[in-house]
């Protein structure tokens, strides 16, 4: 018997609605990660940039025993 296309198995309608709700959430998720990368980014840039600390020269380490 030759399918149609008419009819889906009850399966893959199942499948259809977890796919969508899974995409649904992921991409929510993906939005509110963008918007708040955004907020991070825009707050850090509107700080004014602070000073890095002079640079210490590190400590000479004592000469090896023999």
């Amino acid at each position: 018997m030759a399918e149609t296309g008419l009819f889906k198995p009850k399966g893959d309608a199942k499948s259809e609605a977890t796919t969508k709700t899974a995409r649904t959430i992921i991409e929510g998720e993906a939005a509110a990660r963008q918007a708040k990368t955004e907020r991070l980014r825009a707050a850090r840039l509107a700080r004014e940039p602070v000073e890095a600390p002079p640079k210490k020269k590190p400590a000479r380490k004592p000469a090896r025993q023999k």
